[in-house]
């Protein structure tokens, strides 16, 4: 599949840089497709490794429901965010990711990627996040997305002060 090149392309951020914003972040929205065809977009927690997203999610519900409708996805992370009123501009960096969604039905990659969510969330607490996972992984589902295009951008205004 062929996605859309960015328009303004001085301003894409490489895959490094796309890759350190996904690193860092904590939340982003997740963008499906939902009821009706209606777009559907949830803020969420991640983790990013091995080049794929992973989350959590309750069993049921409307994301829920959407993936299991339709697996394409995209994920977006603002990084930055700086209103400069003075000059009718935001200073932003971006990222989004584009790709197919599923649920994980192999336990050993559920607890792997439970396991980082956790690890993500709350360094430095490997009892408590192992007795979480023995308590509540059965209760939750976990999502990957694996990623087919990743891009970046900011404002032109960074792009100047490089």
């Amino acid at each position: 599949m062929e996605f859309r090149k960015m328009r303004r392309s001085r301003q894409q951020l490489s895959k490094t840089e796309c890759d350190a914003i996904l690193s860092v972040a904590t939340s982003g929205t997740l963008a499906l497709l939902g009821d009706n065809g209606y777009p559907y977009a949830v803020p969420i927690s991640y983790v990013y490794a091995d080049g794929r997203l992973y989350f959590h999610s309750a069993q049921t519900g409307h994301k829920v429901d959407a993936i299991i409708q339709h697996d394409k996805a995209s994920f977006c992370v603002i990084a930055a965010d700086e209103v400069h009123p003075s000059e009718f501009t935001t200073y932003f960096r971006s990222v989004i990711a584009f790709g197919t969604i599923q649920i994980i039905e192999s336990e050993s990659e559920r607890m792997y990627a439970a396991s980082l969510l956790g690890a993500r969330y709350n360094p430095g607490d490997d009892a408590g996040l192992q007795k979480e996972l023995e308590k509540g992984l059965s209760h939750m589902l976990i999502l990957r997305l694996d990623i087919e295009h990743l891009t970046g951008k900011e404002a032109i205004e960074l792009v100047r002060k490089r």
